[in-house]
């Protein structure tokens, strides 16, 4: 669990999703957070007074713009973002497992939720991150987005569009240094997480490497953690290993 201090603000992206949830939840466990923004398309209520639901459409500008303001309006600083979002399968949308399966409307839209939107959303919050102490804003990426480390092949929209996503985060991050040098800018992998997302794909998963989302933000907290503003702009997963390019 990340030790930030006592009067800190979080954002958590896709707080209705599997890994949104479950880090909000652990957020929430912690007495250093005075406000935890959760947005999501679907707005919640909590008995607990810190969480505080807002409804975004992280694909809409205006709706990350309003969301924003509803947020800056409560609070001076924010201490940690976490984009948990992301697209791999829909009613009309699979892995292309072959290039004759590639088709434009699909890319559009995988490229929309998985690359567009965390850099929207990143361009929106940066301004209200913390400057005094270190913040963290981070996405959630995945390691098949690593060209690196793509032996396999297949998935190219899924694949493609974390690999753009690692790009423009690398990319904001050299940026932030200047302007904000205690913002440490990253991306997470969080493993294979029992969520709707994985649900189609876990039949090959090792015994003991899917994790109930609980784990996986706990992971995810974990690293976090013990990040410093020297780490901003690298890529880790979920056991703080970094993960090539």
């Amino acid at each position: 669990m990340p030790e930030f201090s006592a009067g800190s603000n979080a954002i958590i992206v896709g707080s209705q999703g599997g890994i949104g949830s479950a880090l909000v939840s652990q957020l929430g466990q912690s007495k250093s957070f005075d406000k935890i923004f959760c947005l999501s398309r679907q707005p919640s209520s909590s008995n607990d007074k810190r969480l505080i639901s807002i409804d975004c459409d992280i694909t809409d500008t205006e709706s990350v713009e309003l969301s924003k303001e509803k947020i800056s309006a409560q609070v001076a600083k924010i201490d940690l973002v976490i984009i948990a979002t992301g697209i791999l399968h829909g009613d009309r949308i699979k892995p292309e497992k072959r290039m004759e399966d590639i088709e434009i409307p699909n890319m559009q839209q995988v490229f929309a939720i998985n690359t567009f939107a965390p850099i929207l959303l990143a361009k929106t919050f940066s301004p209200l991150m913390n400057t005094q102490t270190p913040a963290v804003l981070a996405a959630v990426s995945a390691r098949v987005g690593s060209i690196g480390d793509n032996r396999l092949g297949g998935w190219y929209s899924y694949r493609a569009s974390k690999a753009a996503l690692n790009m423009y985060f690398r990319t904001l991050a050299i940026e932030m240094k200047r302007r904000n040098p205690k913002l440490v800018v990253t991306l997470l992998h969080p493993g294979t997480t029992d969520t709707r997302l994985s649900a189609p794909f876990q039949k090959n998963v090792p015994e003991g490497k899917l994790f109930p989302p609980e784990k996986t933000a706990n992971y995810l907290l974990g690293v976090v953690d013990g990040l410093t503003p020297e780490d901003s702009g690298n890529f880790y997963a979920w056991d703080g290993k970094q993960i090539e390019w």
